[in-house]
């Protein structure tokens, strides 16, 4: 494989789901130790293959639950596909959920060192582009405050700074553009499409049509934990409007 690939291979992830209601700590035991309790397979994800080869851009779309955010977090390596494979070749930078990853008792600047750890930079490695992710999140004095007093915009200014100056071979972006201020939406856009120009791998999760079609050619979407149609960007979006206008799904777990 080549840095920045993604091969996806009849990959499934499922989840048990329990039925019966238990009230106690008690009942909770003596159920799971005497397989009293009764379950069902529910699949987030089902079948799922694809490729994705260095340096393309690709939406995920679909309707909430359809197992998109599942499907990231396979690539990320956050989950482990129950069937199937997901080989993944390069350096990930992932903001797949809002704050994922810092500590809220810690401050900005305690939370980029933690950050670039988890990304595999050394303390001196972070400190040589510290000003430049201070820079570029527009925090300012922020940065030495607590993020448990972040608004959601500071946090994606800051998750966003930190996650494009971590030099990846693939950027996983979930929804994160949706948050904030327009013109700092548009500063993290013109970011990703440099990332595009110098060949990163991009992965975008989004219901902004715009955003979509601003950044992708190509999109797969995804409907109840399969794909639906993988494709052009624009003939994507006609599918995942027409399943959207189809008969209503009956119950199913929450999104995953």
């Amino acid at each position: 494989m080549r840095n920045g690939e993604i091969r996806i291979r009849d990959a499934g992830v499922s989840y048990r789901l329990y039925r019966e209601r238990v009230t106690t700590l008690k009942e909770a035991v003596v159920q799971r130790f005497r397989h009293l309790r009764s379950a069902e397979m529910f699949w987030a994800l089902r079948n799922v293959s694809l490729t994705i080869p260095p340096g393309d851009a690709i939406a995920f779309v679909g309707h909430n639950g359809s197992g998109k955010s599942t499907l990231l977090k396979t690539i990320a390596g956050v989950l482990q596909p129950s069937e199937g494979e997901v080989l993944v070749q390069g350096r990930i930078s992932p903001m797949i959920e809002l704050g994922a990853g810092f500590d809220s008792e810690l401050t900005g600047r305690d939370n980029i060192y933690l950050n670039g750890a988890l990304l595999g930079f050394s303390r001196k490695q972070m400190e040589a582009k510290f000003d430049g992710i201070v820079a570029f999140a527009e925090l300012g004095d922020f940065i030495d405050m607590p993020i448990k007093n972040y608004s959601s915009g500071m946090y994606a200014r800051l998750g966003f700074a930190i996650a494009q100056d971590v030099e990846p071979e693939i950027l996983i972006v979930d929804e994160v553009l949706a948050v904030g201020d327009e013109r700092f939406q548009e500063k993290c856009k013109a970011r990703i499409k440099d990332f595009r120009t110098s060949g990163v791998t991009f992965v975008f999760v989004s219901h902004a049509h715009a955003a979509v079609s601003e950044l992708c050619a190509r999109a797969a979407v995804l409907h109840h934990g399969r794909l639906a149609f993988d494709g052009h960007v624009e003939q994507a979006w006609e599918r995942y409007r027409e399943l959207e206008r189809g008969p209503a799904p009956g119950p199913s777990a929450a999104a995953l």
